[in-house]
């Protein structure tokens, strides 16, 4: 059972680039967990994944040719079946038996070697064999099928006239065990020790020695980085030392640096640059251009101001760049020459000229055109802009013109730049700057971490747009389900809620909710209940956005089990409530809140006013004069937005609570009195719960 590091490795054809970092990290996991499964590793052996353009690899150290034997314990059958009525072992047992491999040359040792216990409710017979172990040669093919099973490949394709179907066409398998090459056949192909590094600066095939030398034999002999993170590592130090030579910033870089390392072995960065000319376009089209289309990363100056030179992540180390050089900057002349032209043809219209052009769009079978929606969007940021007091005509302009640059030819050619080219173009239009940037803005939050639409007039638009899409599709029955949400609606949700608890805006989330509604013609929006079911599918978003933050799930439940409309105030509730769970009186309260509402629940009809002349206890009256004594200055707390205080006000009621609950019988027999308790109880609930529902609390 000799011990030594294993090596497995899939040579391909190039691997999808996105995909390549999950690729390489599940086939590593699933091997090493195969092999640690069979008892070929120990359960804390270290591995290593090894993810190129070319290849899938994995080393993992301290595998064995061989498992060791374990005592396995296993039931056979029920005893009432096993034996018969003078305990012999009947047909059945001895052909299981047999089945098994268990010897029966001495039936009566053979009996005696099973041990009989309680199985359930029946007596069973069991039977304890000391089994070999795995043999990795055995075995391994399997576990790097198996791998292969696992991968998260949408597609595969199929190659030469075998039957062996993978991602991309795979050329070699190799499998070492220190230095024995195991053997085993995978995708039509026999194990080996070869593998080919670089495609043009490797010195061919290579042989891998052993396990342990795979990697630094690829690096000498290969010219290739064959770990997906060390490459990484590798290109973005020298992009960060290239740049600051250059005297310039990168900015973002962290997605492009991750395709960039998929799409390179071997990565050596050079410096590229274009006419100034070119800088005349939008920053944001040549950038997008440069990164997309050549994967080059585009250098700024320390005001953010796009420089008219890139770095080139080559795949090939050469003596001399130049030719490297010249030909990225010829391929890139034409994409940013197009770019311009896209600009100054797109600048020829105004945008408000283009809004018939969005009657043909289908925005949604069921809820008409972009034109439509359009028309839409303008009257509802509009009404959500008078509400917030600001700009109603801006907001409006704003709402008509967001749309426009969608049937722009830059746009048509780059979506990612929709609202971004608007701002452009309404600026050249001699729109005023809060509309251009409104039109911008209103797209945004994309994203988690994404920035806020910035000022009254963008805020409005932002969630005019968001609010009509949640509304409509909502309305029409379309909810996202389990992990389905082809119209990002969940997005937009979360878009709505930052915008109201970041901002904030003191807005209502179902007067918004109602206003959208509005805005679609008379019965388009058929969806049964689909007001309140948006309603609480938002706030299940909120919740969970909370909870990012660290929130305590109580206190959230708290707070949002009330419903607020104003979800800009959240944030001061949960302060609030967490303030008042610090109280010595807190969970008593939350205690006694939880048994109310319970009482309540049972409680027939509606209580009314409790009536003082009913009141019979001193422990009910005592309780009575605090709730009236209190009531006042907890809802002008309320009414303040000063929770903390109005909670706190309410921690004085604790005595009072605890002596009703031991003196006062509620339920009493006598009609009008239950009922004058109960309407006490009722009043002191809603006093209670004006912040946050106190209950919740409670454990």
């Amino acid at each position: 059972m000799t011990a030594a590091t294993l090596l497995v490795e899939l040579l391909t054809e190039e691997l999808p680039p996105k995909a390549l970092p999950r690729l390489g990290e599940t086939f590593a996991t699933k091997i090493a967990e195969g092999l640690k499964a069979r008892g070929l590793a120990p359960a804390d052996a270290p591995f290593r994944t090894f993810a190129s353009p070319r290849r899938l690899a994995v080393t993992v150290a301290q595998v064995a040719s061989e498992a060791a034997a374990k005592e396995v314990t296993e039931k056979l059958m029920p005893v009432s079946v096993a034996l018969d009525a003078e305990g012999r072992p009947t047909a059945a047992l001895l052909k299981k038996m047999a089945a098994k491999g268990i010897p029966a040359d001495s039936v009566d040792t053979t009996l005696a070697s099973f041990e009989r216990r309680m199985d359930g409710k029946a007596e069973a017979l069991f039977h304890t064999a000391m089994v070999p172990g795995a043999k990795l040669a055995d075995v391994l093919a399997g576990i790097v099928q198996d791998a292969i099973k696992a991968l998260p490949i949408p597609k595969v394709m199929r190659w030469g006239d075998g039957d062996a179907t993978f991602v991309r066409p795979v050329h070699k398998l190799t499998l070492l065990h220190g230095a024995d090459v195991v053997p085993g056949r995978v995708l039509d192909l026999d194990s080996g020790r070869t593998t080919r590094g670089h495609r043009f600066m490797s010195r061919g095939e290579i042989d891998i020695a052993t396990a342990d030398a795979y990697e630094p034999t690829l690096l000498a002999e290969g010219k290739v980085i064959p770990s997906f993170a060390e490459r990484r590592a590798n290109i973005e130090r020298q992009l960060l030392a290239e740049a600051a030579k250059q005297g310039a910033l990168l900015n973002e870089y962290a997605d492009l640096l991750d395709e960039v390392a998929a799409l390179v072995e071997h990565p050596t960065v050079y410096v590229g640059e274009f006419e100034a000319e070119f800088l005349a376009v939008p920053q944001e089209c040549l950038i997008l251009t440069m990164r997309a289309n050549q994967k080059y990363f585009p250098l700024f100056d320390g005001a953010g101001k796009l420089l008219n030179r890139f770095l080139i992540v080559s795949n090939m180390q050469v003596a001399d760049p130049s030719n490297i050089v010249a030909g990225n900057a010829r391929v890139v002349r034409p994409r940013l020459s197009d770019a311009r032209f896209f600009f100054e043809q797109d600048k020829k219209q105004k945008l408000e000229a283009r809004l018939p052009r969005l009657a043909p769009v289908v925005y949604h079978n069921k809820l008409g055109s972009q034109l439509e929606r359009v028309e839409r969007l303008e009257a509802l940021a509009g009404a959500i802009a008078a509400q917030l007091h600001g700009d109603v005509a801006a907001a409006k302009r704003a709402a008509r013109l967001a749309k426009a640059d969608l049937v722009t030819d830059m746009v048509g050619e780059f979506p990612e730049l929709q609202g971004i080219m608007g701002r452009y173009y309404a600026l050249a239009d001699g729109e005023g700057q809060v509309v251009a940037d409104a039109i911008q803005a209103h797209y945004q939050p994309r994203f988690a971490g994404d920035a806020l639409p910035a000022g009254n007039v963008a805020a409005a638009v932002a969630l005019a747009d968001k609010l009509d899409a949640v509304v409509g599709f909502f309305g029409i029955g379309m909810v996202p389900t389990g992990d389905k949400d082809p119209f990002a609606l969940r997005r937009a949700a979360l878009g709505v809620l930052r915008i109201l608890i970041e901002a904030p805006l003191p807005l209502e989330l179902p007067k918004l909710i109602d206003t959208a509604a509005a805005g679609f013609k008379p019965g388009l929006l058929t969806a049964e209940g689909f007001a309140a079911q948006l309603q609480d599918f938002m706030f299940e978003r909120l919740k969970n956005l909370l909870r990012e933050t660290g929130r305590d799930g109580a206190v959230i439940d708290a707070v949002l089990a009330l419903k607020p409309a104003r979800i800009d105030l959240v944030p001061a509730k949960l302060a609030a409530v967490e303030a008042f769970r610090a109280l010595p009186e807190a969970e008593a309260l939350a205690a006694a809140n939880k048994r109310i509402v319970n009482i309540l629940k049972k409680a027939e009809g509606t209580p009314g006013e409790p009536d003082l002349a009913l009141l019979q206890e001193d422990a009910e009256k005592a309780l009575f004069h605090q709730v009236v004594e209190v009531a006042p200055l907890v809802r002008s707390h309320v009414a303040n937005e000063d929770y903390t205080d109005a909670l706190c006000a309410l921690a004085g009621l604790r005595a009072a609570v605890d002596r009703f609950f031991e003196d006062v019988m509620v339920m009493a027999e006598e009609p009008l009195t239950r009922q004058n308790r109960i309407a006490l109880l009722a009043q002191l609930a809603g006093l209670m719960n004006q912040v946050a529902d106190i209950s919740r609390l409670s454990a």
